[in-house]
């Protein structure tokens, strides 16, 4: 859609949004935990069958407000599934899912998406055929309320053409302001997808294999890139890349056959003989080495990043 698209006025829209958002969100007394600490992602005993095959077993897992949370496990241990879960494109066969201290098993993803969980897909999912300013608008435009109609052009949308150049410039492709997504880098384009996630002002990201695909140089770039634009927000991603692991994530839950067998820091998940055993090499000296090289290269990154924010 382009900038002579149109839409209804804000006032009317946003008071619509903000009606539509109150009449989604009450829930009974009995979803919602005590105030207090409470954490922005919590799984309990979490399960997920597919006919007879389990795939999630009783996983639980308490994701801290502000946390940058790596999940990692071998191929076919329930990653993408765990996602799906917490994001609602699958309800979950038994257990529950708390965003926040609401109980969110069983709801709608766009339910859970206005409670304030976003995520990213492995595979990029843009509007090639608009720009990177464009693509930013329309992930910003639903969260302001704005509804699409054919009276008003999206150029007097001021509150979201600001909010979209701020993310544009978080992302550092407003040099590409007018670019067709089309014609972007593979690396500009995963930048772009994550502007697209974070544009509507989320708390919780769920990002699903980042850097896949990646130069070991835009790796690191990319580290840094999704450091400062989730910076006070929590953050859950799956990654294979142990130097983005260890880099990125202030702790590691590693799922091993859909359950989680370990969720402490980078350093203590390293040394755990279990998941040693499980995951992170068997450990046979090329997988050691490895994990290890991962690492000393994700602490490496994790400094530079830390310093260029200074």
């Amino acid at each position: 859609m382009s900038t002579m698209s149109t839409m209804s006025t804000p006032d009317r829209s946003q008071a619509d949004a903000r009606n539509a958002h109150q009449q989604a969100t009450s829930v009974s007394a009995a979803q919602v935990k005590p105030a207090g600490a409470v954490p922005a992602v919590e799984l309990r005993d979490l399960r997920k069958s597919f006919g007879k095959t389990e795939i999630i077993r009783g996983a639980s897992l308490s994701v801290a407000r502000g946390e940058r949370v790596a999940i990692i496990g071998p191929n076919g241990a329930g990653k993408s599934t765990l996602f799906n879960l917490i994001s609602g494109r699958f309800g979950p066969t038994s257990g529950e899912i708390f965003l926040d201290g609401r109980r969110i098993d069983g709801r709608k993803p766009y339910e859970i998406s206005r409670w304030g969980l976003a995520r990213s897909f492995q595979v990029s999912n843009l509007f090639t055929r608009l720009s990177v300013f464009e693509n930013l608008r329309c992930a910003v435009l639903w969260s302001l309320g704005y509804r699409y109609a054919f009276w008003k052009f999206l150029a007097d949308a001021r509150d979201a053409n600001q909010r979209a150049e701020e993310v544009m410039h978080k992302l550092k492709l407003h040099k590409r302001r007018d670019a067709l997504a089309m014609n972007l880098t593979y690396a500009e384009q995963r930048a772009l997808e994550i502007g697209i996630t974070i544009a509507g002002g989320a708390e919780v990201i769920l990002l699903d294999e980042p850097t896949a695909g990646m130069s070991k140089s835009e790796t690191q770039r990319f580290i840094g890139l999704i450091r400062e634009v989730t910076a006070g927000k929590t953050l859950l991603t799956v990654e294979h890349d142990m130097g983005v692991v260890f880099g990125l994530a202030d702790k590691i839950a590693v799922l091993v056959y859909g359950e989680v067998i370990a969720f402490d820091t980078p350093e203590a998940v390293r040394a755990n003989p279990r998941v040693q055993e499980a995951y992170l090499g068997s450990i046979s000296g090329e997988g050691q080495a490895d994990a290890q090289t991962g690492a000393r290269t994700g602490a490496q990154t994790g400094a530079q990043a830390t310093a260029a924010g200074h």
